[in-house]
């Protein structure tokens, strides 16, 4: 076991010494699909790409008198939360938010604070809300990424629409989704830590839980009755080296992603994402849970579950 541990400790190491960047690159246009199969896929390496959807009309188009006026009416799913943190750890509970249904204008009156609500929102769900929530905004952006498609011999399995307050954060989490996120308007800021740093990342078990606001506009957390759920306790941006020595081992990346960039984040990296406030992003996940290097990374996890946290 003492071995396998070892051999944990110095795989990160040689992973950033092999073939890992110090900071995320930029390249200045999207890549032929070869390229980028080959380039960042393949080596599960993140980049951000300037000039990759400059011809979509979401750019220029999507402020709030139009999204007012295009989908005002519509009913869309909005996770709320009294802090900001949907689907995180709080105390002894990893509590998910409260998902509401409302127009779209009336999230945008509080995002314009025109009024004046408890608790913070955000619309993050991520199951093709875009297309299956707000359809009339798809012919504003592209359904799938030409190249990427391409590249991965398949259409994205989600495309999901992004909108809320600067409070606002996701914790930090991994997927096994291939993702492409585009920010249409404000910016993203994201912490990124590649799968080998996960013997340095903490993992505890929770009792999920969920918020639920009451008549007098304070938040209760609701437990549920549903298997507990393995979560990182740890903010990469406070991180509390005295309870998690071994994260300082890790190496995070720092990015901001502006109106007009992509990010390419690959599957199995670790992100806490922030946002400015009003943000609207479009992002794409390709499926990729049965991909070669989604099996290699799972190893990763098992072996690291197995000997604990180093």
């Amino acid at each position: 076991m003492e071995a396998v541990k070892e051999c944990l400790r110095d795989f990160p190491r040689e992973a950033r010494e092999l073939y890992l960047n110090e900071a995320v690159p930029y390249l200045d246009e999207p890549p032929s699909p070869l390229q980028f199969y080959r380039g960042w896929i393949c080596p599960n390496k993140p980049c951000i790409i300037r000039n990759a959807f400059g011809d979509w009309p979401a750019l220029s188009k999507w402020n709030p008198a139009y999204l007012r006026e295009k989908v005002g009416s519509r009913i869309i799913s909005v996770a709320v939360t009294p802090n900001g943190y949907a689907d995180a750890v709080n105390g002894d509970r990893f509590v998910m938010p409260e998902e509401r249904q409302m127009s779209f204008s009336s999230l945008l009156d509080i995002i314009e604070r025109k009024v004046r609500s408890n608790g913070v929102f955000y619309v993050q769900k991520q199951c093709s809300n875009l297309t299956e929530e707000i359809p009339e905004l798809t012919r504003d952006v592209q359904t799938h990424i030409p190249w990427m498609s391409e590249a991965l011999g398949k259409q994205p399995d989600a495309v999901n629409f992004w909108l809320g307050e600067e409070s606002a954060v996701t914790s930090m989490h991994k997927d096994h989704y291939e993702n492409l996120y585009c920010v249409i308007s404000g910016r993203k800021e994201f912490v990124l830590l590649p799968p080998t740093d996960r013997p340095f990342i903490p993992y505890e078990v929770y009792q999920p839980a969920t918020y639920r606001q009451k008549q007098d506009g304070e938040f209760e957390i609701v437990d549920e009755d549903s298997p507990k759920v393995p979560w990182i306790p740890l903010d990469p941006l406070n991180p509390d080296f005295e309870r998690y020595p071994s994260y300082r081992l890790a190496k995070p990346l720092h990015c901001t992603v502006e109106a007009g960039e992509m990010l390419y984040l690959p599957s199995m990296w670790f992100h806490h994402v922030r946002q400015s406030h009003g943000c609207i992003a479009v992002n794409f996940w390709y499926d990729m849970e049965y991909d070669i290097k989604y099996n290699y990374f799972q190893l990763v996890e098992s072996l690291t579950r197995a000997v604990g946290t180093l």
